[in-house]
């Protein structure tokens, strides 16, 4: 798009996104975000199974990776990929971590065993938290077999989050903020008539 002098507007230089945009997307995102924590607070998650439970878990992965894909496809495409990456990553790690909090309500339910004590929904969130961030407090701990394993799989699938994903999303937006700048270039440098 070009204005009458045949300059880029700004906007489309730099990718800047309109403030309405800027709202809708955040709007969006607390919109997403309160379903998700609302589900999860509403789930008998206490009156899983673990077997189900992980089976869940297993699923919500699985989907979590296409919605990954699916996000980065989306940023490439964007008119605005880094309030596009914001936003996939901003509903994209509550989804993540939501997951693996009610694994560990669900594992904590079956079995008082699983961890050093019962673990309500703000409990298993907390702990899923403290193990994404690394911040280990102690004060909640797996203690069987099952339980760490499931620990381990969402310490290395962090790590994943952490290095791929960022990766992907911020390579995304990079990709895309380039390809528009050398279409804005491509359009300033054609010649009037």
């Amino acid at each position: 798009m070009t204005t009458r002098t045949g300059a880029v507007p700004q906007e489309d230089v730099e990718g800047r996104p309109p403030a309405l945009r800027i709202v809708w997307t955040a709007l969006r995102v607390v919109g997403s975000v309160t379903v998700l924590v609302t589900a999860y607070y509403l789930l008998p998650l206490d009156r899983t199974s673990t077997a189900a439970a992980i089976t869940i878990l297993a699923v919500g992965l699985v989907v979590f990776v296409a919605l990954t894909a699916l996000q980065v496809t989306a940023i490439l495409r964007s008119r605005h990929p880094g309030l596009r990456a914001a936003e996939g990553l901003a509903t994209g790690v509550p989804f993540f971590l939501l997951l693996f909090a009610g694994t560990y309500v669900a594992m904590a339910a079956q079995s008082s065993a699983s961890f050093g004590e019962a673990l309500s929904h703000t409990q298993g969130l907390y702990f899923t938290v403290t193990v994404f961030s690394t911040v280990g407090f102690g004060d909640i701990t797996p203690k069987t077999g099952t339980a760490q394993l499931v620990v381990t799989v969402q310490m290395l699938t962090d790590l994943i989050i952490f290095g791929l994903a960022l990766k992907l999303v911020v390579g995304a937006v990079r990709r895309s903020r380039e390809r528009r700048n050398a279409e804005a270039n491509v359009r300033s440098a054609r010649p009037r008539a």
